[in-house]
């Protein structure tokens, strides 16, 4: 919430300024303590007042006569190098607002003269209602926009250059085609077994330890470490065929006896 700007302007209702006058008597000894304790400078307030029956004197009585004293010390020029009073104070409100209002009324008359201007260009009011007063100040109306005019269209001519200079952008990339579906692996072939390889002597597979011939041992007969052999005991078929070729052969087909 913004505060409500105060007239300045003599109070004239008795109470209302009584009241003004303890409030605002409060601020300007907080802001005078505030500006000696943050700045470091010595500084005393003597308030006179028809509310009270002895002035309101700030920190001190003895510190703001000190304070005085070192302020009669100082030379007539210095004293009143940044003294203002009532009358001087006044006087430079009164010149910053009338510096104020000469900016503002300059400054409304140029968009006056602006917008004339416009009504002119465009068809809309005519130059002999004029006024011939401002004749220079039309002048620097009408400099100003061309100058502005003219700004823009460098501006507009640097930014067509730059365009040009520039490389043209690159074409993006086509999308990445999204992967084939997984397959599953077809199973690996079936895997026949080979027949077991026969020698090819066909006889060193056979357990010739569980076979005695009956010439072992003298002709004795079985001695109970083998289970025998008969030259008429019928054996598989790779040691019938090694039997036959040596039969053919003129071998002795009974392998002991070689």
């Amino acid at each position: 919430m913004t505060r409500k700007k105060v007239t300045l302007a003599y109070i004239t209702n008795d109470s209302e300024r009584k009241a003004s006058y303890k409030k605002r008597k409060k601020g300007l000894i907080k802001k005078v303590s505030e500006l000696s304790t943050l700045c470091g400078v010595d500084a005393c307030a003597i308030i006179y007042s028809p509310y009270d029956p002895v002035p309101e004197v700030w920190p001190s009585p003895l510190a703001a006569q000190s304070i005085l004293a070192r302020f009669r010390k100082l030379s007539n020029m210095d004293q009143s190098r940044k003294m203002v009073n009532q009358e001087s104070f006044t006087r430079q409100r009164i010149k910053k607002a009338s510096e104020q209002l000469r900016r503002l009324q300059k400054d409304n008359n140029c968009r006056e003269l602006e917008a004339f201007m416009f009504r002119c260009i465009t068809g809309q009011a005519s130059v002999d209602s004029f006024n011939l007063t401002d004749v220079s100040e039309m002048g620097w109306v009408i400099n100003q926009t061309l100058r502005e005019i003219k700004g823009r269209m460098d501006a507009m001519a640097a930014e067509h250059q730059r365009r040009l200079a520039a490389p043209p952008p690159l074409a993006p990339l086509p999308p990445l085609p999204p992967p084939p579906p997984m397959l599953a692996a077809p199973p690996p072939p079936a895997v026949e077994e080979a027949p077991a390889r026969m020698e090819e002597d066909g006889m060193e597979s056979f357990p010739w330890n569980l076979v005695q011939s009956p010439t072992a041992g003298g002709g004795a007969g079985m001695d109970g470490s083998g289970l025998g052999w008969d030259p008429g005991m019928v054996l598989p078929y790779p040691y019938i065929f090694g039997q036959s070729n040596s039969s053919q052969s003129g071998q002795n087909p009974n392998p002991f006896n070689q």
